[in-house]
């Protein structure tokens, strides 16, 4: 009766997440979050590339348009001009004479348009946001720029971009950073035909504030994926943890030697690593399940097969002393002596019955021509007069037939088959074998002259201890084991052995192993 706690519905598992490996389910709960940060990292150095880009502009027209507006005007109009666009677009405009000379500054005619930050003083979010400024900087390998810093001679000369245009005729726009890590867009242009130039400087910090603005929606927004990939971790724990405690009880009960009592979840709707090692666990119980049978019936087998002779050696050896005939003494002696031999053969068979598992599973196979093996083994039966007169009649038809396997326990086969065959021919009757290969698999039939084997006893005759002997064989000359192992061993093989009926209709029967071909 399966135990209640080891029980698993399909409730406990979504079919649609069991349909995915742990692995991709893992990758995906870990690689998400991830991908959202440095995706969004990168966005953000995107994001403010392109202001800048956009700013550069702005900058450079209204260097332009200011400069036109300028040309002409007389002093008075260009320092109230200078105030003017100053104040409104929040930037510092200087002018520059044909010398280089500074002669005009609308910080110096009015109120400063903007301040730069004083980092001295900054709290220590304040710090902690321009670290993580620079930190971001450096993860998306943003270009260098190169700080801001107001030149003690106030002169064209002092300035590159005020040089360049005085040179060129041209507007020139810089990019550099002030001590807070906020952008500072200079703008340089000529101003008229005469050599005076114009300068504008910007403390863009609204696109600084804009980048953070993003940036704190990117970390709202992480950590709301971080939270939820959180939770589906544990969803995903779950998922593996809980079948796994199923499996491991089912384990423990099963060493406990309560395997029957265990009914190991399979957990059909799981296609993942869990499912597979379920149905892996489910399949080995069955099969411990089976060797455990296998072995309480190989030992009730044993104990009744050795308990016939052990009972009429007893017998024998409990009346010797109470027979004084020497002709019946000695005919108690002959059984006697005929038991001690059938439970020497029957504990020889049994113990190499019991080897062939372990043994097979330690060997080193080879290359076997089978048809060279079975040669010489009717050639040594012959010598040693094995065949009960009977001709071992071999047709094998002259092309390979090699298989990979142990050259000891093959033979071991062919002899068990022949011995079969020979025990079940009427005397002198031949008896056939056959070697064929189709290419896949190698076949050696053996077949005899006996009484046939009824369809419905064809698998009975390769159990243990099945004895049906002809009437004529003296009782306890076999085990009933040879066949049980000869199929044992072909098994092993990765082959199988059967029994048929005589392919031509004729009395008798066929034995035929089949082994895997040698390429």
């Amino acid at each position: 009766m399966a135990d209640p706690q080891i029980g698993l519905t399909g409730d406990d598992e979504p079919g649609i997440v069991g349909r995915f490996s742990l692995t991709a389910r893992i990758l995906v709960v870990n690689i998400l979050p991830l991908a959202l940060l440095s995706g969004g990292l990168f966005y953000l150095d995107t994001y403010r590339t392109q202001l800048i880009d956009e700013r550069f502009k702005l900058a450079r027209i209204e260097a332009q348009i200011s400069a036109e507006a300028l040309a002409g005007a007389s002093k008075e109009r260009q320092e109230a001009l200078l105030v003017q666009i100053g104040l409104e677009q929040g930037m510092r405009m200087r002018m520059f004479d044909i010398e280089g000379l500074l002669w005009a500054d609308s910080f110096e005619l009015a109120e400063p348009a903007f301040q730069f930050d004083d980092i001295s003083d900054d709290e220590w979010d304040q710090q902690f946001t321009r670290w993580l400024d620079n930190a971001i900087s450096t993860i998306v390998r943003a270009e260098d720029v190169p700080d801001y810093v107001e030149p003690d001679a106030q002169t064209a000369d002092a300035f590159p971009e005020l040089v360049e245009a005085r040179e060129q005729g041209l507007s020139q726009v810089r990019l550099y950073h002030w001590r807070d890590g906020t952008p500072v867009i200079t703008a340089a242009a000529p101003v008229g035909l005469r050599g005076a130039t114009l300068l504008t400087v910007r403390n863009a910090v609204d696109i600084t504030e804009s980048v953070r603005t993003a940036r704190s929606a990117l970390v709202i927004a992480t950590l709301a994926v971080l939270f939820a990939s959180a939770l589906l971790s544990l969803y995903l724990a779950r998922t593996i943890v809980s079948p796994l405690q199923l499996l491991a009880r089912a384990a423990q009960k099963v060493r406990q030697g309560r395997e029957r009592d265990v009914e190991v979840p399979r957990l059909p709707e799981r296609n993942d690593e869990i499912g597979q090692l379920a149905r892996s666990v489910s399949d080995m119980t069955s099969a411990l399940r089976q060797r455990i049978d296998a072995v309480d019936s190989f030992a009730a087998d044993v104990a009744h097969e050795i308990k016939n002779p052990l009972a009429s050696l007893r017998s024998a050896v409990e009346s010797l002393p109470k027979v004084e005939d020497p002709d019946l003494r000695r005919e108690l002696e002959q059984i006697a002596t005929h038991d001690v031999r059938r439970i020497d053969r029957l504990v020889s068979e049994i113990s190499d019955a019991s080897r062939i598992d372990s043994e097979m599973s330690r060997a080193t196979l080879e290359s076997i021509d089978l048809t060279d093996l079975v040669r010489a083994i009717i050639g040594n039966r012959e010598n040693r007069a094995e065949n009960q007169d009977h001709r071992i009649e071999l047709d094998a038809r002259g092309f390979s037939a090699k298989v990979l396997g142990v050259g000891a326990r093959l033979e071991r086969v062919v002899e068990n088959l022949f011995d079969n065959a020979a025990s079940f021919s009427p005397p002198e009757a031949p008896i056939e074998v056959m070697i064929d290969n189709d290419g896949e698999c190698v076949t050696l039939t053996v077949c005899d002259s006996g009484p046939g084997i009824p369809e419905d006893s064809r698998e009975k005759v390769f159990t243990r201890f099945h004895s049906i002997r002809p009437d004529a064989e003296d009782f306890g000359n076999h085990s009933g084991l040879g066949l049980a192992i000869a199929r044992t061993i072909a098994e092993a093989h990765d082959g199988n052995l059967t029994a048929e009926g005589r392919p031509d209709g004729k009395r008798g029967a066929c034995l035929r192993l089949q082994l895997p071909a040698d390429a």
